[in-house]
């Protein structure tokens, strides 16, 4: 069980994206409420991963390398915290976004 407090409670959860399995997210976004600015889908080894993982696009190296600032979640989950990633979760393994700034809209990197 984590200690971290989480900007939006289980109840506070609605259906939003079909199933499609888990992903990683840091957090910035499900603790500290950051929006979405970066996100890449990479191939996954097991069917319950998306291949989703998902940035607020400030995060260092060494924030990135310590496992306590990132965790598994539904992709459900992170589309709570962020909307605008749901017209692009169905893009293909080996995706990668960036937010535009001052946009709701993400561009294509990969």
């Amino acid at each position: 069980m984590t200690t971290k407090k989480f900007k939006l409670n289980a109840n506070e959860l609605i259906d939003l994206v079909p199933q499609m399995g888990g992903c990683f997210a840091t957090d910035k976004i499900t603790v500290e409420g950051m929006k979405v600015g970066y996100m890449y889908r990479e191939e996954s080894e097991n069917e319950s991963d998306s291949g989703w993982r998902f940035f607020s696009g400030t995060e260092t190296q060494d924030y990135v390398d310590n496992p306590d600032n990132t965790m598994y979640y539904d992709v459900n989950t992170i589309a709570n915290y962020d909307r605008t990633i749901i017209p692009y979760l169905d893009n293909p393994f080996g995706s990668e976004f960036e937010k535009v700034e001052n946009s709701e809209e993400f561009k294509l990197i990969i």
